[in-house]
């Protein structure tokens, strides 16, 4: 397959820095250190940062934000009312290996396509939410 049939469909590691950089940056912005995650299409990670004094668990709710942005191909933040005990997606947090619902993971798009996702943790939902969407948009503001 030719590299710019793959760049076009796939996150490169080049991009997820980009990304990871991003969310740092606004992380030191709204003085919260965070966990950020960057995964590929597939969920893979790509790209990972832990600034000092984030705390140990969020490494792993980081990932696993940006592996369920992947899996339902939406933010994280959308499905905690599906989630709620009587709607139509409780338990869900429980399947594909832990999935998490509540916000700070953001999938990341190209010309319409999910190409990745940032997942973000350590803060408060709504700082974790803040610094995944800075992240997530790294690329369209990118100068070319």
């Amino acid at each position: 397959m030719s590299e710019s049939l793959t760049s076009a469909a796939s996150l490169t590691f080049s991009e997820a820095q980009r990304i990871l950089a991003v969310g740092l940056a606004k992380a030191e912005e709204i003085g919260q250190p965070m966990n950020i995650a960057v995964v590929d299409a597939g969920g893979h990670l790509l790209a990972f940062g832990r600034q000092d004094g984030a705390i140990k668990v969020s490494i792993d709710i980081s990932q696993r934000k940006a592996r369920t942005a992947i899996l339902m191909e939406l933010p994280t933040a959308a499905l905690m009312p599906l989630v709620q005990p009587g709607a139509e997606l409780y338990g869900l947090e429980h399947t594909s290996g832990g999935l998490v619902a509540f916000g700070g993971g953001v999938p990341i798009t190209r010309n319409g396509t999910i190409i990745g996702a940032v997942g973000v943790s350590a803060g408060s939902v709504d700082q974790d939410v803040t610094v995944a969407e800075a992240a997530a948009v790294a690329l369209e503001t990118a100068t070319v």
